[in-house]
């Protein structure tokens, strides 16, 4: 039995029950009245996740591949473990393109082999895409391979020994300080820049931004109330500094008091992630900044940089940050350590002196009447 026809057989009760009991109907109605925000949520979470569910279904319908009927119970049981929308989305395209890849070998999913998964997994590489594309997409694909094993259709040995690429351990990209205050000098719409001080300041991810509503913020106390976070639904509080709390209190006098969420288009009731890109990407443009490569992402690990450079514990910073691992956490550690620096140039200075083997240091001026003596013969 699918979401939507649990759904569809409450909402017929609901019905009948109302019919036959108006009066009992209009007290439970009554009784509920106080709560009927936190149900109309819940129901329109509810809504959009069955909405999600049954897009995916119906895409995997019209492929036709065989194992098709395995990826919807896979679908299912995720749908039961209550896993974000996004989540169902990210766990399906892998698992389809897996599927096709099969029907041109033509290997059933009952019998697929480690040899089967290695060459898909090269296939991809093939294709061009980065290394942590291809390792997300082999995280979902052993995902869905052992819930085949716990269902005794898929042997255990197929993934018995871990399975993945060599993914760059890269360092976090900060802005250099010079270029946000470039950035920041050619903003001068009221919503956008309470969007990247907002973001500058807290280190929310832009989708966290863009699911906060204006009962989330509250500032007086000079915060915004992270109810589920975006990656591990974890709640948590992100504080805000001075700049960024005058910024959001000119939009909310701006704003439509009518919306619920905190930033909104006049098409949607919350900005869509698109249109926040490419807001980004169109300041850039504008503040010479276009090569530089920066993403809405940057503006959080400058934010994590900077709190670091002013000596903030790493122990802080992750809660701030909402990380579960602190060594996601420490990666910034190796952008900004300044005691790491002032050592390197503290012993680079006795070197250059010749306070270690003797002097060595190079001599540009030698080699600038070098250069000219050469140019004279």
């Amino acid at each position: 039995m699918t979401l939507e026809t649990v759904l569809t057989e409450r909402q017929d009760f609901i019905k009948k029950f109302s019919s036959v009991c108006p009066a009992e109907s209009k007290k439970q109605s009554c009784l509920t009245d106080s709560k009927l925000t936190k149900v109309d949520v819940s129901h329109r979470k509810s809504s959009n996740q069955s909405n999600i569910l049954n897009h995916l279904l119906n895409r995997l319908s019209e492929h036709k591949l065989p194992g098709s009927e395995h990826v919807k119970q896979y679908l299912l049981h995720l749908n039961r473990l209550n896993r974000r929308p996004n989540t169902l989305k990210t766990h399906f395209t892998p698992t389809l393109f897996f599927l096709m890849f099969l029907q041109t070998a033509k290997v059933r999913l009952e019998e697929i082999t480690r040899n089967n998964l290695g060459a898909f997994i090269e296939q991809e590489q093939d294709r061009g895409l980065k290394p942590m594309s291809v390792q997300c997409k082999i995280k979902s694909l052993c995902a869905f391979i052992g819930f085949l094993i716990e269902r005794e259709i898929v042997h255990p040995v197929v993934i018995k020994k871990r399975l993945g690429v060599k993914v760059p351990d890269s360092l976090p990209r900060a802005m250099d300080p010079d270029n946000v205050k470039a950035f920041l000098s050619v903003i001068k719409d009221i919503r956008n820049r309470a969007m990247i001080l907002v973001l500058l300041r807290t280190g929310m991810r832009i989708g966290e931004l863009l699911a906060t509503k204006v009962i989330d913020i509250d500032l007086k106390g000079k915060k915004i109330m992270i109810f589920e976070a975006q990656k591990n639904r974890v709640g948590r509080v992100v504080y805000l500094s001075d700049d960024a709390r005058k910024a959001l209190k000119v939009w909310l006098k701006k704003r439509d008091p009518q919306r619920e969420f905190l930033f909104y288009s006049r098409a949607r009731d919350s900005l869509c992630y698109e249109t926040a890109r490419t807001m980004f990407k169109n300041y850039l443009d504008k503040a010479h900044l276009s090569h530089r490569d920066y993403t809405l992402h940057c503006l959080r690990h400058t934010f994590a940089s900077e709190l670091l450079n002013a000596g903030m514990r790493l122990e802080c910073l992750q809660q701030l940050l909402g990380h579960e691992n602190i060594e996601m956490t420490r990666r910034y550690a190796r952008l900004t350590d300044n005691t790491r620096r002032e050592e390197y140039f503290n012993a680079m200075s006795k070197i250059e002196k010749g306070e270690i083997h003797g002097h060595y240091q190079f001599d540009f001026k030698l080699q600038e009447i070098s250069e000219e003596t050469e140019l004279l013969y």
